[in-house]
C-alpha cells in the first residue's frame, strides 16, 4: 500500500473513531467549557487511551478473538460513564470551581477512554482490521487525525463558551445528558446480554 494512501486512509479511520458524538466527545465538551486547557488535557487523555488500545491490538493482533459475551465490558463501561457524569455534575454546581490539577484531568480522561466500550469495541473490530491491513502507516495516519481532533475540538468549544455563557451551559448540560444516555445504554446491553 502506498505510504500517502495509507496515511490518508488511516486519517479517515481516525476521524471515524473521534468525530461521532459519544461519551468521550461529551466529556471533552464539558471540560472545554471551563477552559481550553482542561478540554485539551481531556482530549489528550482520550488520545492516550486510543494509543494504548491501538498498541495492544497491533502488537497482540494474532491473539485476539471476540467472544460472544461482552456484558462485563458493557457493565464496567456503564459504571465508569456514570462516575464521570457525577464528576461533571459536581463540578458544575461549584460557584467558582478551583483550577483543575492537570494530571487529574488527564488521568480521568485516560481512565474514561480505556473503559469506554465504544472505544474498546472500535479497536477490537475496525482497529484490528486496520492492524492486519496496513500496519504502522495506517496507524500513523489514524493518530494524526486523532491528534488534530483532540486539540481542535476543545478549542472550538472553549471559544464558543468564552463568547456565550449560554453556549457553555448548554454544552455542559448536553454533554452530561449524552454521557448518562450512553451509561444507560451500556447498562441495558449488560442486562439484556
Amino acid at each position: 500500500m502506498d505510504l500517502l494512501y495509507a496515511l490518508g486512509y488511516g486519517a479517515l479511520l481516525g476521524l471515524s473513531l473521534t468525530v461521532p458524538p459519544g461519551p468521550m466527545n461529551a466529556l471533552i465538551s464539558a471540560r472545554a467549557t471551563r477552559s481550553y486547557r482542561e478540554g485539551l488535557l481531556t482530549g489528550l487523555g482520550a488520545m492516550s487511551a486510543d494509543l494504548l488500545l491501538g498498541s495492544a491490538v497491533y502488537f497482540l493482533r494474532s491473539s485476539f478473538s471476540l467472544g460472544p459475551d461482552l456484558r462485563y465490558l458493557d457493565a464496567v463501561g456503564s459504571l465508569a460513564l456514570l462516575f464521570f457524569a457525577g464528576i461533571l455534575l459536581r463540578s458544575g454546581r461549584d460557584p467558582a470551581p478551583p483550577p483543575p490539577v492537570s494530571h487529574r484531568v488527564y488521568l480521568q480522561a485516560l481512565a474514561a477512554g480505556i473503559t469506554n466500550p465504544f472505544q474498546i469495541l472500535w479497536w477490537l473490530t475496525a482497529g484490528l482490521a486496520l492492524a492486519y491491513l496496513g500496519g504502522l502507516a495506517l496507524l500513523g495516519g489514524l493518530f494524526l487525525a486523532v491528534l488534530a481532533w483532540s486539540t481542535g475540538f476543545p478549542y472550538l468549544i472553549s471559544l464558543g463558551s468564552l463568547r456565550s455563557p449560554a453556549f457553555a451551559r448548554g454544552t455542559r448540560w448536553a454533554s452530561i445528558l449524552v454521557i448518562l444516555a450512553f451509561s444507560a445504554y451500556f447498562a441495558y446491553l449488560a442486562v439484556v446480554a
